[in-house]
């Protein structure tokens, strides 16, 4: 029983440290990323940039077209931040707003799987015993109860 404690308080912990973020979520990425957007608006040059990472000058354009590209690496994303006097802000946000929205849901689409594989079998045997919504509910509970107690 302290596991399943555990893991919930560990879940709101993580809900509440993601809080924040859920807005950024809807702020999209400059065209040409943001290495190249925050560079020029405090005015600059890439060539300042190299010499701040203590690199060649092509690096740090090449690092903007890796961003804009989505091939950065979080390390040189991080570095090129710092350069810039920026910090670099990492998070895993749920698309549905919350990890516990995300584990109910995740539960509730892998028991409709398994109750509709059993039924379906049920019901090639003609032996379909009906009622596939509350054994979804119930699959679904036994599932969470599983994955709160690892």
């Amino acid at each position: 029983m302290a596991t399943d404690d555990y893991q919930n308080l560990r879940l709101k912990q993580l809900d509440r440290a993601l809080q924040p973020f859920v807005a950024a979520r809807n702020v999209a990425r400059p065209q040409r990323g943001w290495i190249r957007a925050i560079r020029q608006a405090i005015g600059v040059s890439a060539a300042a940039v190299a010499q701040t990472l203590g690199t060649s000058r092509s690096l740090p354009l090449q690092l903007e077209r890796w961003e804009a590209n989505d091939r950065i690496t979080l390390k040189s994303l991080r570095s090129v931040a710092n350069a810039l006097d920026c910090d670099l802000v990492y998070a895993l946000v749920p698309r549905s707003g919350s990890l516990q929205t995300l584990l109910d849901s995740r539960a509730g689409r892998e028991a409709t799987q398994r109750v509709r594989r059993v039924e379906h079998t049920m019901a090639l045997e003609d032996q379909a015993a009906g009622g596939m919504e509350a054994a979804i509910d119930e699959e679904t509970r036994r599932i969470l109860r599983k994955r709160t107690a690892e």
